[in-house]
């Protein structure tokens, strides 16, 4: 058994067993656990000419319909723990969303960050920034929800592309330290230190902005 299946939990072992031995109800579970955060991911980016035609729920059933027919595969080789393989097949299918609709204009280099490499999706400003937000009810916050997010927007651009890839990952994606490690092929501590600037920075540049929304970009525990 390879070192990456024993990161899994236990239960996750025992359904990748009963996916493996036919059990549909096994593999629905294993689906099911996973789908909020795949859906935060998809979220974050998916790109904004692509948010009135596109749900995030389809991008993520394809996704999920890839893994169940590549689970034998995945399973003779388990070079990833299965969440992160789910992750990797639902950025795929989302980069293929992107191409087949936007092509060489998916990138856009006014409302985007670059949050991986290769040719799959970024995270968008926008979405990093409405995410800090949250949701304005009223009119009038909706006005200023909306100044507020521009200037939200310019601070991330200010941000390393480095920075801004592992608040993507800690932050807005909520992976573990260990799980952003192994996306950003560095050891743990050397991500966890990567966030806790990145971290700082970020609220040195909010503070200068004078945007008082310290609390929202926290650790989460």
């Amino acid at each position: 058994m390879s070192e990456s299946f024993l990161q899994d939990s236990n239960e996750t072992v025992e359904l990748l067993r009963r996916a493996r031995s036919g059990d549909r109800q096994g593999l629905d579970q294993l689906f099911s656990r996973h789908r909020e955060r795949l859906r935060r991911m998809v979220d974050l980016r998916l790109a904004r000419d692509l948010r009135d035609r596109v749900d995030a729920s389809d991008v993520i059933q394809e996704a999920f319909l890839d893994a169940a027919r590549r689970l034998d595969s995945y399973l003779e080789d388990r070079s990833m723990p299965f969440f992160l393989w789910l992750r990797f097949l639902t950025r795929q299918s989302l980069a293929a969303l992107h191409r087949h609709h936007l092509g060489t204009k998916a990138r856009d280099p006014r409302r985007e960050v670059s949050l991986c490499p290769g040719p799959l999706p970024g995270a968008t400003s926008e979405a990093l920034a409405a995410q800090l937000l949250g949701q304005g009810s009223s009119p009038s916050e909706a006005v200023a929800r909306s100044e507020m997010q521009l200037r939200l927007e310019e601070a991330l651009n200010r941000l390393d592309p480095d920075e801004r890839e592992v608040l993507a990952l800690r932050h807005f994606e909520q992976l573990s330290n260990a799980e952003a490690a192994r996306e950003l092929e560095i050891g743990e501590a050397a991500a966890s230190k990567r966030y806790i600037r990145a971290l700082a920075r970020m609220k040195g540049i909010l503070a200068g902005l004078k945007i008082g929304i310290g609390p929202r970009i926290e650790p989460p525990g």
